[in-house]
């Protein structure tokens, strides 16, 4: 708890963890996943209470996915509980135009774009075709902290494109994957054959920097706050 700088958040979890008796683990994750702000603003906190209290007991991959949030921001209508998912499709749908208004060649191609791998079906979150480099650009947003299945996803998507997408004349195609937490953004890039040097410093130049893709994390979590503030 010690990065909590506000001694009402910080006490909020002490109470918590008393009560719930919570792991370190548990603990992380209900921070990670702005249990207190989302108890702040909730429309029936009780019920967000007890929805969280019946998943600490299963803290499984499932269960973060499934884990509810409580902001009305990005044009969601109020809910009592409003889930990672439409949150995520909020930022998603911001990324979206985001990239748009930059220019540099994005051209929009799909969202929630269904791959089929083997037997399963998988969605990645944005498709563009990047006119300039002459490749695909698959874009991944999470709503937590970086985790290594995060990474590996990504790469498995590229992989994919590479093999069935990829026409010809293409050059290969580019992640990017946007993790925001509480405190910090990360931005990494992954690139099929990056060691074609040439590629890879015409892609430095014509995609988006680091800075403005934290910046644009940082605006998105900012109006989150002031519209907390508001409620």
């Amino acid at each position: 708890m010690l990065p909590l700088r506000e001694p009402e958040k910080r006490a909020f979890y002490e109470r918590q963890c008393i009560k719930s008796n919570w792991s370190v683990a548990e603990l992380k994750r209900q921070i990670n996943t702005l249990y207190y702000e989302r108890s702040g603003i909730s429309l029936d906190p009780e019920a967000l209470a007890r929805s969280v209290e019946e998943h600490a007991e299963r803290p499984c991959i499932t269960d973060i996915i499934k884990s509810p949030f409580t902001f009305e921001f990005f044009g969601l209508k109020a809910k009592d509980v409003v889930y990672e998912n439409d949150l995520e499709q909020a930022l998603v749908d911001n990324l979206e135009a985001f990239l748009i208004e930059l220019g540099h060649g994005f051209c929009f191609e799909a969202k929630q774009k269904r791959i089929i791998i083997g037997d399963e079906y998988f969605f990645v979150d944005l498709v563009f075709y990047h006119r300039i480099l002459k490749c695909h650009v698959l874009i991944e947003l999470k709503t937590n902290e970086v985790r290594h299945e995060h990474i590996g996803q990504l790469k498995t998507y590229i992989n994919y494109y590479k093999k069935e997408i990829m026409a010809q004349d293409d050059n290969p195609p580019v992640g990017l994957l946007l993790v925001t937490d509480q405190n910090r953004a990360l931005v990494e890039y992954a690139v099929a054959d990056s060691d074609t040097q040439l590629f890879v410093s015409k892609y430095v130049v014509n995609l988006p920097s680091n800075e403005q893709l934290q910046n644009f994390i940082q605006n998105e979590l900012t109006q989150m706050h002031d519209q907390r503030t508001r409620l």
